[in-house]
């Protein structure tokens, strides 16, 4: 085996590179946005919205008269979302992982503070008291050298944080859309709710006054008592309904107090005339998905501490400083000198280290692989769910809801001609209660369609089927 032998001259070759190489990379700092103005951006160009990062009581001020400006009208979708990235308590915390990234980054380009040793004995004799004195103060070389690879690492981790970061405002975002579009058709089926029961109240009690004279039995009677019960156990639960879903909505925005009070439009947006054609919806995915590309950069990462860990396998703390030692009397004086202490590979050569960080790169490569197959599957389920979900609500719209409403005009003509009575007239609308509650929801479930494919274009969306705006059918 070959030995090795440190000299003075070699070890100050080594320490005056490396204040060299930290010299020229200059001290690391802060940035005067803690890497908020890439998340900005992406607010501003994905979203057409602002969103701030609150600091102190004038930026809550600020966001607070914007928000009550926004709450004293009906709130639009995209009002609802510019509520929901200024107010939201948990994006803010987000927030906060850029400037504890930052930190780490900052950290990683400073240089690292010296160490002090000292060493006091003494003993007496007889020309008076002896002492042993040594002090020593030493730099860690070893993290000058590997500074640079350090902070690209950590450059990188930083970078990876501001996309999860934006990914998080992003899907923010489409979880307001979703939670908004909800609310909306809960109360406009509430609304509808509310005018059945309205008619089978008036059907029952007509029905009851009818039985007490003698022209109605109890089979009809009784068939209309059930409509009413029906139509009021259909109120309760859209009503249930509604209620969850604002409240759902209201915790995304982050409203409590007096804010809870806003208001709602009466119905759900028309469809757009014609659905959006996106043939090449994999590739747009694949270059625009942000948790895919943040997903890349930890593979980077882990791939360049991959090689800063087998650079360090062997030595991982060389220290260096100047020394003086004092042996003798105190007025013998000090002998100067230096101090080398680096740690010997004798029982650890670092292999361990070595392969888990190779095990911890080929795992991320594989996640980032699966990561693909999964957002071209997301991204297909999700433009398959936009069209289909466009294909059945313009059916209800230019289909059957055309057909019912002239069925009801037909048969109110029919009534007033006095060919059938106010009780058949009341079973035609009794038929049409699911038609109208599912062409609600078909026009829900489009927009909720819509949100998730955004959302898949640019990170994973969360295809859970929407759950019906009323809970059961209101008649058979």
């Amino acid at each position: 085996m070959n030995s090795i032998y440190i000299t003075p001259r070699r070890v100050m070759t080594v320490a005056v590179s490396s204040l060299v190489i930290f010299l020229l990379a200059g001290c690391a700092s802060f940035s005067q946005d803690g890497g908020f103005g890439s998340v900005a951006n992406t607010a501003r160009d994905r979203l057409g919205k602002n969103v701030s990062w609150t600091k102190s009581e004038a930026d809550q001020d600020t966001i607070t008269k914007r928000i009550t400006e926004l709450l004293g009208k009906p709130l639009s979708v995209d009002d609802a979302v510019q509520v929901a990235l200024l107010n939201n308590r948990g994006l803010q915390a987000a927030f906060a992982e850029l400037a504890i990234s930052e930190s780490d980054l900052v950290q990683a380009g400073r240089l690292p503070n010296p160490s002090f040793s000292m060493l006091r004995a003494s003993k007496p004799s007889p020309d008076g008291r002896e002492f042993k004195i040594e002090q020593a103060i030493t730099l860690n070389l070893f993290s000058l050298v590997t500074m640079p690879k350090v902070s690209a690492i950590e450059r990188r981790r930083f970078e990876q944080t501001q996309r999860m970061v934006s990914l998080e405002m992003l899907r923010l975002a489409s979880e307001a859309r979703k939670a908004y579009y909800t609310a909306v058709a809960a109360e406009q089926s509430v609304r509808y709710a509310k005018q059945v029961r309205q008619a089978a109240e008036a059907s029952a009690e007509l029905a009851r006054r009818m039985a007490k004279v003698g022209n109605f039995n109890k089979l009809q009677q009784a068939r209309e008592q059930d409509f009413y019960a029906d139509a009021a156990l259909g109120l309760a639960r859209a009503e249930k309904t509604s209620f969850s879903s604002r409240e759902r909505l209201t915790r995304l925005l982050g409203l409590w107090g007096h804010q809870i009070q806003y208001s709602l439009p009466e119905r759900l947006p028309d469809l757009p005339q014609a659905p959006n054609e996106l043939p090449n919806v994999e590739q747009m995915a694949m270059a625009q998905r942000l948790d895919i590309q943040a997903a890349r950069l930890q593979t980077e990462a882990l791939a360049k501490n991959l090689g800063l860990t087998k650079t360090t396998r062997f030595i991982n703390v060389l220290e260096f400083g100047p020394a003086r030692v004092l042996e003798g009397t105190a007025g013998s004086g000090y002998k100067n000198g230096y101090e080398v202490s680096f740690q010997l590979p004798l029982f650890d050569w670092g292999t361990a280290k070595v392969a888990k960080a190779e095990a911890l790169y080929m795992q991320s490569v594989n996640v980032v692989a699966q990561m693909a197959v999964n957002a071209r599957s997301e991204v297909r389920e999700a433009y398959q769910g936009y069209r289909s979900s466009y294909d059945i609500a313009q059916h209800y719209r230019n289909e059957i809801v055309p057909i019912k409403k002239r069925i009801s005009e037909e048969n109110q003509l029919r009534y007033n001609g006095m060919l059938i009575g106010v009780f058949e007239l009341l079973a035609d609308a009794r038929i049409q209660i699911n038609s109208v509650n599912n062409a609600i929801e078909a026009q829900r479930d489009f927009w909720i369609a819509q949100a998730d494919l955004e959302m898949a274009l640019i990170g994973k969306p969360s295809l859970i089927p929407p759950k019906g705006v009323m809970a059961a059918s209101n008649a058979d």
